[in-house]
């Protein structure tokens, strides 16, 4: 055990020696270490948790264990390791606990720690910790931190361009890079090695059905799982409904199609949006619409004969939205009118709608604008709502029709 740490040890000293871009964060790091509660960093897995935790913990004296390893589960003593962890890190002030989720029990040796008055940063790449085990044994123990991939704005500074300056002689450039991010994504380890984008994360997307998927749910049928999977992300940003996918993919029963889709959200993989309704009943009975954490799965996976750059701007700006703290069926949804005119995005504070947001690449063509502002402002007169914004491609202005006020902003700007 004593060896296994020790290696470990020299993993985590080795990984800090390296350069890093520090993320964006609303949090204030020394707050956050020095409060007693469990700090818990969520999000995808490759987006950089693991990093983050040891940049927040770079001058400090902590001990790191990295479940992400066959050796340290197989050989599993809760007293053991806690004895070695003193003698490698003599001293140590907190704890980081790397993909803790894989270890059987976690939750409540996690609770254990805290118990004893262990300062713990904690990684995972599992919704469910926060859905059932964070939400039971350590409800009201934890502070979240959720990570997911760059940003626009992180990944115009990684080259090097600050995105709310942009100097009259950048503005080709920060083009060129956006429409580089709404094609590949904002995974860190092809944001500087766009050639790598499809097989790094064609890859990856795999692992994540296999190992957080199908090895944690014991699913027999992988298959369809990776059918569903593939389904999906083909047809990201489009509603889809249980008994529809169950027909089209010809699966046992629509409870089936339920749990699959439940399990490839569990690892931050998809998104599913509820319609905008009143009545939670009906609300439930809508089909929902499929996002994606990252464009670059798209490029990877989709079966696509064509760009859709309308999609991928899309569903850009649902991850934006998801980043700055919305909540799929609590604040942030879809609504279609009456007459079935959609906007893509209803943003809600409490009980009230607080803005809502349209996307449409290019409205360059009178008659694309004439039907993204009548869908808008339909909305709108239905939820009662007049912050009203349109995201584009690289157009601003602004548009007055019907008492209303829009504004049409680029995503650099959005």
């Amino acid at each position: 055990m004593k060896t296994i740490i020790l290696n470990q040890r020299k993993e985590r000293d080795e990984l800090m020696s390296r350069p890093y871009l520090i993320r964006k964060s609303s949090q204030n790091t020394d707050l956050l270490l020095s409060n007693h509660l469990i700090k818990l960093i969520t999000g995808p897995r490759r987006v950089g948790k693991s990093t983050q935790a040891l940049l927040m913990l770079r001058d400090k004296n902590f001990a790191y264990l990295n479940f992400d390893n066959y050796q340290l589960l197989k050989t599993w003593n809760a007293d053991l390791v806690m004895r070695m962890l003193d003698d490698v890190y003599p001293g140590y002030e907190y704890i980081l606990l790397d993909e803790v989720q894989n270890l059987d029990g976690w939750d409540l040796w996690v609770s254990e720690l805290y118990r004893m008055g262990k300062n713990l940063i904690i990684t995972g790449s599992n919704a469910r910790m926060l859905s059932s085990e964070m939400a039971t044994v350590l409800t009201g123990k934890y502070l979240q931190v959720e990570m997911l991939p760059f940003s626009l704005e992180e990944f115009f500074n990684w080259n090097k361009l600050d995105l709310h300056a942009l100097e009259p002689e950048h503005v080709t450039e920060s083009l060129v890079l956006t429409d580089d991010y709404l094609r590949n994504g904002g995974y860190p380890e092809v944001v500087a090695s766009r050639q790598l984008t499809r097989s790094y994360l064609d890859t990856l997307f795999d692992s994540i059905i296999w190992k957080d998927v199908a090895k944690r749910h014991n699913v027999r049928n992988v298959t369809d799982l990776n059918n569903l999977a593939m389904y999906l992300v083909s047809n990201f940003c489009n509603p889809v409904s249980a008994n529809e996918l169950t027909i089209e993919l010809d699966f046992s029963s629509v409870n089936t199609t339920k749990k699959y889709m439940d399990y490839l959200h569990e690892p931050y993989l998809f998104y599913y949006l509820s319609r905008y309704n009143n009545k939670l009943k009906l609300m439930k009975k809508a089909p929902r619409k499929v996002y994606v954490v990252d464009n670059g799965f798209v490029v990877s996976k989709a079966f696509s004969l064509s760009d859709n750059m309308g999609r991928l701007l899309e569903n850009q700006v649902f991850v934006e939205l998801t980043r700055r703290g919305h909540n799929v069926e609590k604040t942030i949804f879809y609504y279609r009118s009456r007459n079935d005119r959609e906007v893509d995005f209803v943003l809600r504070e409490g009980t009230r709608i607080s803005r809502l947001v349209q996307v449409c690449y290019d409205m360059s063509s009178p008659k694309t604008e004439k039907r993204e502002v009548d869908s808008i402002i339909e909305c709108a007169e239905e939820l009662k709502c007049d912050n009203l914004v349109i995201v584009t491609f690289k157009d601003k202005r602004t548009i007055e029709k019907d008492g209303y006020k829009i504004d049409v902003v680029p995503i650099t700007e959005f």
